[in-house]
């Protein structure tokens, strides 16, 4: 995964702000984003973030209430995206017409004391419901959830989307792209490396131990100690936790999940307009293990999913890991299976 998309639009933009290359409907395809969520903790930032992105010719924010005034804010910034805003049920179809990429940060956040069936039971029924909408309004866009826990939302929107004969697994995606920001941030620190050039592939799922950072296939190498890559490890896996905690009830994750998510829709729309090599690590349905589910590297283009990649060489502790996880993960996976098709 690279973190190219911001220094790109710093490259692209001048000091007074005047694009250098001057983005017009004709310096690249015509993409719509729509952003589910607009007007919450992860959903403003993020649509700030795709504002920036020249790859957006249009943006489309939605949320339940409050996204007019996210719309008209970000609408100021000049750059080659055009904004709308919509807000209630009502206005739900408008924003989804078109748009090429949706992305899912809707829900409400983890707070302390909570657990994952209590976010679970909130978020699954926002997930379906907006899910029922994109098979209605936009069933051949690549969708990108954010809302947790996906572990359990992305099969629960598969269901959606099978029911309503739209599901194409190619163009479903869990974004576990923090769970990677975080592993190359702490192994850089770690191994005193810049971080600009870290990559670390993290695969299985997006929630605890599910979360399996390949530290052994990290790039530049380092010679860490097996205490340091399990510390590494676990601090990985409880990132969210860690960010919980330090705002102190307040909030969770939204800033860093808001930069992964622009980070991973980036990596979309450069697959939609035909760049080579685009790798990620996603969510996705999966052949790499057993799991109907699992998060690996995948490569985008075109039609979204072009290839599942393989795990690897793995040593013994994330073998371990690898068969540690597989239990909690299928029962995720198989709770929303289960919610989707009894509601």
């Amino acid at each position: 995964m690279r973190t190219s998309m911001l220094k790109s639009i710093v490259r692209r933009t001048s000091i007074s702000g005047t694009s250098r290359r001057g983005f017009t409907s004709g310096s690249a395809p015509e993409r719509k984003v729509a952003v589910l969520g607009a007007a919450g903790g992860i959903g403003q930032p993020l649509s700030l973030l795709m504002k920036l992105n020249p790859l957006v010719s249009r943006l489309a924010l939605y949320d339940i209430a409050g996204t007019p005034g996210v719309a008209a804010d970000v609408s100021h910034i000049n750059t080659r995206s055009e904004v709308a805003g919509f807000a209630g049920e009502e206005q739900l179809g408008q924003a989804l017409e078109g748009a090429d990429v949706v992305i899912i940060p809707a829900g409400v956040p983890r707070k302390p004391g909570m657990t994952r069936d209590d976010l679970f039971n909130i978020n699954a029924g926002i997930v379906k419901s907006l899910c029922t909408a994109i098979a209605k309004y936009c069933p051949h866009a690549l969708v990108n959830m954010i809302s947790n826990p996906v572990n359990s939302t992305v099969p629960i929107a598969a269901e959606v989307f099978k029911k309503a004969g739209t599901y194409d697994e190619k163009r479903l995606f869990g974004v576990t792209t923090l769970d990677v920001v975080r592993a190359k941030t702490f192994y850089a620190g770690k191994a005193r490396v810049n971080v600009a050039e870290v990559n670390v592939p993290v695969v299985g799922g997006h929630a605890g131990i599910t979360i399996l950072p390949l530290f052994s296939q990290a790039t530049p190498t380092a010679n860490l100690s097996d205490e340091e890559i399990e510390a590494l490890t676990k601090r990985t896996q409880d990132g969210g936790t860690e960010v919980v905690e330090a705002k102190a009830g307040k909030g969770s994750a939204t800033l860093s999940m808001a930069y992964a998510g622009a980070i991973f829709a980036d990596a979309c729309l450069k697959g939609l307009n035909g760049v080579p090599d685009v790798v990620e690590c996603s969510f996705v349905q999966s052949n790499v293990t057993e799991l109907p589910f699992f998060a690996s590297k995948v490569r985008l283009g075109k039609n979204g999913v072009e290839e599942v990649l393989g795990l690897g060489q793995l040593t013994d502790y994330e073998k371990e890991g690898l068969e540690a996880l597989k239990p909690e993960l299928l029962s995720s996976i198989e709770k929303g299976i289960k919610f989707a098709n009894a509601n």
